[in-house]
């Protein structure tokens, strides 16, 4: 088998995006729709994502805001995550799973793997017709769709956590779809 680099981009079509949650639904589970929601919402990395355990998730279901204090693997640091706005959509499969994990594998009492993860994705995203869908999708989802609602650049390098703008811009695919948006209209003889 080659190994093949994958140009992963963020889902910039709400059709799209509702048409990876049908297939995630229909192909995959409940438990993948749920990853899906949580990563294209938070922005956490999906390494991040697989360490919830459910427990974490019941205990906010009492409180008015729903926060999730979680230390990122790769930077190490700790982050507040607002499960506010899309608690109720996921709380039916939090309530419903019987694990210690949210995202529990079938083999053995531990999360699935990421690479599992990016299978279940692109399984979905093959039955949608989506294409460049891999782990990072949902992040560069998730910032592109703030971006979008903000055009604030710079709350959204905070959101993702990076260090400067111009990576966030690269990150989220904003600098490519602005000039391709730019040049779509530009004619010097019109």
């Amino acid at each position: 088998m080659v190994n093949q680099i994958k140009d992963v981009q963020p889902i910039r079509n709400i059709e799209d995006l509702h048409r990876m949650e049908w297939a995630l639904g229909r192909f995959c589970g409940e438990r993948d729709v749920t990853l899906f929601k949580i990563g294209c919402n938070t922005a956490l990395r999906c390494s991040d994502i697989l360490q919830i355990k459910t427990k974490d998730l019941l205990k906010l279901k009492n409180k008015r805001e729903k926060i999730y204090k979680i230390k990122e693997k790769k930077t190490d640091k700790t982050r507040n995550i607002d499960f506010t706005a899309f608690y109720d959509d996921i709380l039916p499969y939090v309530e419903s799973c019987n694990s210690e994990w949210l995202f529990p594998s079938r083999k053995g009492d531990k999360p699935i793997s990421v690479t599992q993860a990016y299978r279940q994705l692109n399984k979905a995203a093959d039955m949608a017709e989506v294409d460049h869908i891999g782990t990072h999708t949902m992040r560069k989802t998730a910032g592109y769709w703030l971006y979008k609602r903000t055009n604030d650049i710079v709350k959204v390098q905070r959101f993702l956590n990076h260090t400067n703008p111009s990576v966030t811009r690269r990150y989220i695919g904003i600098s490519d779809e602005e000039m391709h948006d730019t040049l779509r209209t530009f004619n010097l003889f019109a």
